[in-house]
């Protein structure tokens, strides 16, 4: 039986939107570090997203907007906490550090590490199937970012800007991976508190330090790249991760290295040499072989229960303990009954299954 899906379709859509957002954040990120240093530059640029999102959802209650999105709850937190570790503190800090001796266009690409250890993670830790296409798209993004971290220059020198932010790349590759266990709740609220919480710490951290807040300008620009780059790409990334399983959104997001590194060559004026052509041309192979990958096979939904915004498609065949005004989507904890069919699918909310 064939499904048509179209909560797939959104799903790639918000990938590389939210890919499309964090990628031109790179180069523009590396301008504001003129102005601050690397630990404020993070923390601030997280906490531009947490107040933006803050706002969004103040704004939504004043105009008494209804949200049918599912709220956080307790079993959540330990989840969220992870993730707010990895991929909110350790990784902008790392990310900063590598981009002070890194030029913009090859940390934009080397970025691309990212999507490999989300898949890497997804696939070893948490048992998510990546199939072959997967892992050749895999294998190809890591022999462009080999090539990218190769110091020429003195051959016996290790790189540490280039090992700084492939480490930022492992940190949010964790980030991505918790934060799928908690992609059923509401996106706005989660990317909140991440950008808030992240935010907050690192930026006492640098008032700690003795660092000082910048002038109201580089400021003001840092809270809103913080708020579009950060905010609304996490915004986007939670939703696709719902659709698409955390390998494949991580595969989709991809493609954000490719936007910063054109960007980063536009704003800086940066030489491209071969074999900056060769590893873009590598990692586009990877990209590529992950998104034309297809997915199909008889498989067995066993029971499970939980609450998330859903419509009536054919895996939410179900009855409502209360009335129900036939509005969708909506929200609310439901059951689904044990079924068993084919058509194409991603490890989505509610393919989960082995192999």
């Amino acid at each position: 039986m064939k499904l048509a899906n179209p909560d797939h379709t959104h799903g790639i859509l918000q990938a590389l939107a939210a890919a499309a957002l964090f990628g031109i954040s790179t180069p523009l990120a590396k301008i504001l570090l003129g102005s601050m240093p690397p630990l404020l530059l993070a923390g601030l640029l997280y906490v531009g997203s947490g107040i933006g999102l803050s706002l969004w959802m103040l704004l939504r209650k004043a105009r008494h907007q209804v949200t049918i999105e599912a709220p956080l709850v307790r079993r959540d937190m330990p989840w969220l906490a992870g993730a707010v570790l990895s991929g909110g503190v350790l990784g902008p800090i790392l990310l900063m550090v590598g981009l002070t001796r890194t030029p913009a266009s090859t940390a934009s690409l080397l970025l691309n590490l990212e999507g490999v250890l989300t898949a890497v993670i997804a696939w070893v830790v948490f048992r998510e199937n990546v199939d072959r296409r997967v892992l050749l798209g895999m294998l190809a993004i890591v022999a462009g970012s080999t090539l990218l971290s190769w110091q020429r220059q003195l051959s016996t020198e290790i790189p540490w800007s280039a090992l700084a932010i492939a480490g930022a790349c492992l940190c949010w590759a964790i980030d991505n991976n918790l934060t799928r266990q908690v992609a059923g709740g509401d996106p706005m609220q989660i990317a909140a508190i991440k950008g808030g919480v992240a935010g907050a710490i690192n930026v006492i951290l640098a008032l700690v330090m003795g660092y000082r807040f910048p002038a109201a300008l580089p400021l003001l620009a840092t809270g809103v790249l913080g708020f579009v780059g950060y905010g609304l790409s996490l915004l986007l990334f939670v939703l696709a991760l719902r659709s698409l399983g955390t390998a494949r959104t991580g595969a989709y997001f991809s493609t954000a290295p490719f936007l910063g590194a054109a960007l980063s060559l536009a704003l800086f004026a940066e030489h491209a040499d071969l074999t900056f052509w060769l590893a873009g041309a590598l990692m586009a192979i990877g990209v590529w072989l992950h998104v034309s990958e297809s997915h199909e096979h008889e498989h067995a939904h066993q029971a499970l229960a939980h609450n998330h915004r859903h419509r009536h498609d054919t895996h939410h065949q179900h009855t409502h303990d209360f009335p129900w005004d036939g509005e969708e989507p909506h929200t609310h904890p439901h059951v689904h009954e044990p079924m068993i069919h084919s058509h194409p699918h991603y490890p989505d909310l509610h393919h989960r299954h082995g192999h």
